[in-house]
């Protein structure tokens, strides 16, 4: 994988990136753009995309990794790729086709890490881990005691290697972080920069996290942009954050955040912006 990164040990023996692409995109932008985005991040050095099934875009993001790979740009063991089932299709007997459209659509032949992502119990997905299919499973937008009536129950057979969720420093899930460091499980950030304010589904009232004055001052102190200092926040606390853009230069930028380090005074200044604000009523 890309030398650029540092990677998190999961709970099964894989590594995840410790930086994400986020695919999203909300529907006023034209698909072709979702492309144009995933053949930049691959391009710039990022290996860990992460997609979903209600997204509508593991086609682009499936044509991406297929020409990046053509192009000698990478190999397929250099990517970690995550997709999501969606809640249409959390019945059992639903689970394995769905993955198995979603493979479909990314032409490849297993993920590295598929999420539910919406609580359910989890044993669908173990068989999609036996079958192959994946790598790793794991979880999104789980609570504490979600999460802690899987692990309690009878038979489970794989543990999920991580849960994604709103994380950023206006909600930075500190009880929930300490919950799954002390059971092995990754913490997931997605509106790792307050999100992308997308009107559908971000009230356009909200706060504006990356122009926070304390933010932008400790930016300004480590002569780092605000969007850095809110990535590398996240990274120092052992979060995996996922960062969405379609620009080059941002795409860039953001592989700096494993060139530099925050003080401890620094960390413990933008622990104090943290406001249970959430932005998303719902998950991205």
């Amino acid at each position: 994988m890309s030398s650029k990164q540092q990677f998190v040990k999961l709970n099964d023996g894989h590594f995840i990136p410790a930086l994400g692409f986020g695919t999203y995109k909300p529907q006023e932008v034209p698909k072709s753009k979702s492309l144009e985005a995933a053949n930049l991040a691959i391009g710039v050095g990022l290996r860990h995309i992460d997609t979903a099934f209600v997204y509508q875009v593991e086609e682009e993001v499936g044509q991406a990794i297929q020409s990046t790979i053509k192009a000698g740009i990478v190999k397929r063991e250099d990517m970690f790729i995550t997709t999501k089932l969606w809640c249409t299709c959390f019945r059992p007997e639903l689970v394995q086709p769905s993955l198995e459209k979603s493979l479909k659509r990314l032409q490849l032949d297993y993920v590295d890490l598929y999420l539910m992502h919406f609580p359910v119990p989890m044993m669908a997905l173990e068989k999609c881990k036996d079958a192959g299919l994946v790598k790793s499973i794991g979880v999104s937008n789980f609570n504490h005691k979600q999460l802690e009536r899987i692990l309690n129950k009878p038979g489970l057979k794989y543990k999920p290697v991580c849960n994604q969720v709103e994380c950023h420093l206006y909600l930075n899930q500190s009880k929930l972080l300490d919950y799954c460091k002390s059971k092995d499980i990754v913490l997931v950030a997605y509106g790792a920069l307050g999100t992308q304010r997308y009107k559908e589904w971000v009230d356009q009232n909200s706060p504006v996290l990356l122009n926070d004055p304390v933010l932008c001052d400790v930016a300004k102190k480590n002569k780092r942009s605000p969007a850095l200092i809110a990535l590398r926040y996240l990274l120092q606390r052992g979060v995996v954050p996922l960062a969405q853009s379609f620009k080059e230069n941002e795409m860039k930028e953001n592989l700096q955040i494993f060139e530099f380090q925050l003080s401890p005074e620094d960390m413990k200044t933008l622990d104090g912006l943290n406001k249970n604000f959430r932005y998303l009523a719902a998950e991205m």
